[in-house]
């Protein structure tokens, strides 16, 4: 059975293949309704624990990961989760970090580098990747 979000709720994003994840900023109350299976959260110091099984990033604010290798293998798990799962991923804000990870996870299901943001920004948050570094991290992944 899979067990999905709500295609269109606020800070869904819809992958090309189908799979919908959460964004959504830490800083903000967890939103009303289902609950995740899965978390990855995008920090510079451990989260707080979650009921659900979760994933740490570190990874500075305005900044990329601090192990990129680590990240790499997170979102890869976060990305064949979501087929089947409720999966989000969260920063403080929900937008930088947030939305870059966004962006790893649409290359990972077929989405071009090079048009990553711009996929993100149009499905999820208009302003998510927020740095010049962030951007150009995303456009040199690799599926």
């Amino acid at each position: 059975m899979v067990r999905t979000w709500t295609a269109g709720a606020p800070g869904i994003l819809s992958l090309p293949s189908g799979p919908l994840v959460r964004g959504r900023g830490l800083r903000r109350s967890l939103p009303a309704g289902m609950l995740p299976d899965f978390g990855v959260y995008l920090r510079r110091s451990r989260p707080e624990q979650v009921e659900w099984e979760s994933r740490w990033i570190r990874w500075p604010d305005f900044r990329l990961p601090h192990d990129r290798g680590v990240a790499e293998e997170i979102m890869r798990l976060a990305w064949r989760r979501a087929a089947n799962e409720r999966v989000e991923i969260a920063c403080g804000g929900g937008l930088g970090r947030t939305g870059t990870a966004l962006a790893y996870l649409a290359i990972l299901d077929g989405v071009a580098p090079g048009e990553a943001v711009a996929y993100v920004r149009e499905g999820y948050h208009r302003q998510a990747v927020e740095t010049p570094w962030q951007y150009r991290y995303v456009t040199r992944l690799e599926p």
